[in-house]
């Protein structure tokens, strides 16, 4: 067996450098080199070699031509009237009937008829009848609906056979040897016609008839072909322009066909008659408007910023009416509007392109208009061309240019035209295709598209990365197998409905993404975003909101929601506040203080459980809810956290601190708000801190506190209404001189409100439910304009009154309106004004120590005497005194009350009296409560002493029975001490009596 060899892979194929050469050969060869052969010959034979459809030209005859309005009685002329009055007329080569509709007489003689045809060839003429001009013996009639004799339509016009004998008794030899026949004929011709008659010989003419078949089957098939290939690359694209285009070019077909006298048939079929001249004019006025609408389409937006915008928009709202006009006007009436349309119309398109290709377009846009330019140019030339061979008499100027090749020059450079706009925006799209296909894979957000099964059909990169995919998802991966069970079904039972938005967490909990997806064309499209961090900060924020940044307890708002969330259940509620914590910060600094207090949390959270909450609403101070917890279990847990708090030292770096802790625990009442259930269980809270050893003070149900609580309450709706003062009443409490006790009658103006079962509310709670009603204000106005009021009044009556005390609110004082009330007030009373005494709080006048002193100022003009209460009560009296220019110090009766027990108090009284007379002061010394203080009083130089032990508080009516304030007292010893300070005087049985009568009030 021979042996056979094996090729190599070398000898198996070509190098690929040869490959490629081939390759690119073949390119140049197909591309290129091809079409330019075909181009150079069809243009070699187009310009050289002989036409084989080219025939000779036939001979043109001269005619005789006259109106028919020029018969005789302007009645239809017959053939006999017209055949005498042609006799006379000069012969023409042709006869322009400038667009009359009106009937034409003509006759012209044939030489050599014998087998001859005469051709009428206006594509204008509507019918036609000859006759032999000699013997009036009719040779034949047609019009676009019928024919008879040897008449009959012959491309665009009409032709007339002469065949012998032209009479019965010639000869053939006699017919042909005729000396030149004279025919007489009858047309009618509608539109610009030119009448003309050509003599061609049988087959001269069958070459011409041929040639025009040729071409008019080139035109439509060319066009036809033209326009399937437009409207299949439109179905394909989906572009409306090639629709567009498609039309034009079938509208600019017939008007070829219309130039050259085809217009006569479509698609090889013969137009009826009748349809004949409607449609030339419906042809026209649509051609028109389809051209000036691919104008508009391709250069719109170019020409929005030129001059042409606005006579352009007009020429399209024209449209229209030329629509109209072209079916209910006749022909020759329409022509002349249309052209008038038409040569405005192609002015501006005209105008329009030479500015776009003159102005600094961009090159697309210029290209465009190039070829439009062209169209508009070639057809122009065509009908010039046409104009100068009919001039001329000639059928064509040239073989090459004619209607036909006008047509299909013009149709494809708007073709051109078209094309190179749909190539700057097949540019554009595959630029902006391209542009978004970058910004889908750059995009930080995922996108994605699901088919309704849930599997992936795309996706960007960056969903790979979120979803955490080792490779593509679009494998046949499924959006279930990334995220956590149910949420596929969620989502696709709320695209089914509306775009949907929905926020998940992939399987391992890890992360957080919000997912919008919408349903379109039947796959669901979406944007998925990586929320984690966006979600811890939301939380952090939700945290941050509601709990203590410090300590990570709830903080004021965060336990008020615990609070309404446990509002429907029995609970109760503890106020804890840390005894002398400030010392810590103080001393230690806050940093110190910060790390106890994040300690005192951590206790605080040992010792509760379940859904018992702590919140951190002040600098030391926390709320505990407890809710479903007895009062009796809840006691025990403070008293449990009162030891956890207190008993173990907290250690702060190499220091450790003790600290103490005080709750008021209360039991909340249903419907009970946590701004008062807070409020009541704080006031427990200062209860334990003023002296309960284990620091806890508790509140049950039915306690005083909470009937004390509902009664400030109630005191505080009452004095936000606007007839707040109409239940108030002042009393009078006496304030007697120790130097002269039976010569001065002064005393101090005492609030009260009158309650509904006539018992009277003292001062105290009235003042607090006004300031915190914001009503004390209105008060003090009420109380300083009724007592001057009052003291005006009865002036005769308290000739021994020197100074008549008033208390004034803090509040009312820092108020600057108030302070002008005040000054309108003292002016209407000025006479009383000067017997007016005005206490001020040291501590509230040491608040705002310059406002304090421009008041003192302001008062004392009206003669107002100033007095500071409770002096000796603060820390800094002693060392601010001599700032204040003060005429009565009224000494704290903490200091007066017992004073005999304690001589530390006798003291300190002793040190401010002599303060007092060492700055030229008064001293009044209040709640004196028997003989023996009023005597220690005395001893040690107090002015003035206030209190029971001289007179309680009475109406003022019974403060006008006696002249002066000893004449109230009823204590005998006392008596006598005063007797020995200023003389003996008995108290009357009238103010014993009257002091035992109910107060009637202030009138």
């Amino acid at each position: 067996m021979p042996l056979m060899s094996t090729p190599t892979s070398s000898s198996r194929m070509l190098p690929d450098s040869v490959q490629h050469a081939l390759e690119a050969l073949l390119r140049l060869l197909a591309f290129y080199l091809v079409p330019l052969a075909i181009g150079l010959l069809s243009a070699v034979a187009l310009v050289f070699w002989n036409n084989q459809y080219r025939a000779p030209a036939g001979q043109a005859l001269a005619l005789r031509v006259m109106a028919q309005s020029m018969a005789q009685g302007g009645a239809p002329a017959g053939p006999e009237q017209a055949r005498a009055q042609l006799a006379g007329l000069p012969e023409v080569a042709y006869r322009e009937t400038r667009m009359s509709p009106d009937p034409l007489w003509f006759s012209l003689a044939v030489a050599a008829p014998s087998g001859s045809v005469i051709e009428f060839p206006s594509r204008h003429m509507v019918d036609i009848a000859c006759w032999d001009s000699d013997t009036l013996r009719p040779l034949g009639s047609s019009s676009r609906a019928a024919s008879a004799g040897a008449m009959a339509p012959l491309m665009a016009g009409f032709a007339l056979t002469l065949m012998p004998p032209l009479a019965p008794a010639d000869t053939l030899q006699q017919a042909q040897a005729r000396m030149p026949v004279r025919l007489l004929c009858r047309t009618v011709l509608i539109g610009p016609a030119r009448l003309s008659a050509t003599q061609w010989e049988a087959a001269e003419l069958a070459l011409a008839v041929q040639q025009y078949h040729r071409k008019s089957g080139l035109l439509d098939g060319g066009m036809i072909v033209l326009t399937l290939f437009v409207l299949t690359t439109a179905l394909i694209n989906r572009q409306a322009l090639y629709v567009l285009l498609a039309g034009w070019l079938i509208l600019n077909l017939r008007m070829g066909a219309l130039s050259a006298g085809w217009d006569i048939q479509w698609l090889g079929q013969v137009v009826p008659a009748r349809w004949l001249l409607p449609g030339r004019a419906l042809t026209i006025a649509l051609y028109a408007a389809s051209t000036l609408t691919l104008y508009q389409t391709l250069f719109r937006d170019a020409l929005a910023a030129t001059r042409y915008r606005a006579p352009l928009r007009f020429a399209e709202w024209c449209c229209l009416p030329l629509l109209a006009l072209a079916v209910f006007l006749p022909y020759h009436v329409f022509l002349p509007v249309m052209w008038g349309f038409v040569a405005y119309g192609l002015v501006l398109m005209t105008l329009g392109l030479v500015s776009l290709m003159s102005q600094a377009q961009p090159q697309s846009h210029t290209r465009v208009a190039f070829w439009f330019a062209a169209s508009f140019a070639v057809t122009m030339m065509s009908g010039l061309a046409e104009v100068v061979a009919a001039a001329l008499g000639i059928r064509d100027l040239t073989g090459l240019v004619n209607s036909v090749t006008a047509a299909l020059a013009s149709s494809l450079l708007a073709a051109l035209a078209v094309a190179e706009q749909m190539r700057q925006e097949t540019e554009q799209r595959i630029a902006a295709q391209a542009e978004l296909q970058h910004t889908f894979e750059a995009m930080p957000v995922g996108l994605f598209t699901l088919d309704l099964e849930g599997r992936f059909l795309s996706a960007n990169p960056t969903l790979h990365k979120m979803v955490g995919a080792d490779g593509p998802v679009t494998g046949g991966m499924r959006f279930q197998q990334f995220f956590a069970d149910g949420i596929w079904d969620t989502l696709h039972a709320l695209v089914q409905q509306a775009d949907a938005e929905l926020r998940i967490e992939n399987r391992g909990g890890s992360h957080c993404f919000l997912v919008r997806a919408t349903v379109a064309r039947g796959k669901i499209e979406g944007v998925l975003q990586d929320t984690t961090e966006q979600h811890k900060a939301t939380e952090q924020l939700r945290f941050m909101a509601n709990n203590d940044a410090l300590t990570k307890v709830f903080n004021r708002r965060g336990i008020e929601r615990v609070f309404e969330q446990a509002s429907l259940k029995p609970m109760t509620l503890a106020y804890l506040d840390l005894d002398r914590f400030k010392l810590i910060n103080d001393l230690f600094g806050h940093g110190a203080g910060d790390e106890v207090l994040k300690q005192v949390c951590e206790r605080i959270g040992a010792v509760l459980s379940g859904e018992q909450q702590v919140g951190r609403v002040g600098g030391d101070e926390f709320v505990i809810i407890l809710p479903e917890t007895s009062i009796r279990v809840a006691a025990l847990i403070c008293r449990c956290l009162v030891g956890r708090i207190g008993n173990t030292p907290y250690r702060v770096g190499d220091k450790a601190f003790h600290v103490r802790g005080s709750i008021g625990l209360i039991e909340v009442q249903p419907g009970m708000q946590m701004k008062d259930a807070v409020s009541t269980a704080d006031r427990a809270c200062r209860e334990a801190k003023a002296g309960h050893r284990d620091g806890l003070v508790v509140y049950e149900r039915d306690c005083a506190a909470f009937h004390e609580r509902e009664s400030e309450l109630n005191l505080v709706e009452r004095l936000s209404a606007n007839d707040a003062t109409a239940c108030m009443v002042l009393e009078m409490q006496p304030i007697m001189s120790l130097k002269m006790p039976y010569d001065s009658m002064n005393f101090e103006v005492l609030l009260r409100m009158r309650e509904a079962d006539g018992s009277l509310l003292a001062a105290g709670p009235i003042i607090a439910a006004a300031e915190k009603s914001g009503r004390v204000g209105v008060i003090d106005r009420w109380v300083l304009s009724t007592t001057l009021s009052w003291i005006e009044r009865h002036a005769d009556m308290l000739v021994n009154t020197q100074f008549v005390c008033m208390n004034l609110s803090g509040a009312s004082l820092n108020d600057e309106r108030f302070i002008q009330d005040t000054i309108d007030i003292l002016r209407r009373h000025r006479d009383a004004a000067s017997r007016l005494c005005m206490e001020i709080t040291e501590s509230v006048a040491l608040h705002d120590l310059n406002n304090t002193r421009r008041f003192i100022e302001q008062v004392r003009n009206f003669g107002v005497k100033v007095a500071l209460d409770d002096f000796g009560a603060g820390y800094t009296s002693f060392s601010y005194l001599k700032e204040l220019p003060a005429d009565i110090l009224k000494i704290d009766g903490n200091f007066i009350v017992n004073m005999n027990a304690h001589p530390a108090d006798v003291a300190i009284v002793e040190a401010i009296v002599k303060l007092a007379v060492n700055l030229g002061m008064k001293t009044i010394a209040e709640w004196a409560e028997d003989g023996a203080t009023v005597q220690t009083l005395a001893d040690i130089g107090v002015d003035y002493v206030q209190g029971f032990a001289i007179a309680s508080s009475m109406a003022p009516d019974i403060l006008l029975t006696v002249t002066s304030a000893a004449g109230f007292i009823i204590d005998e010893e006392l008596n006598l001490l005063v007797g020995a300070l200023g003389g003996p005087v008995s108290a009357p049985a009238t103010v014993v009596a009257l002091a035992e009568a109910p107060l009637t009030g202030l009138h």
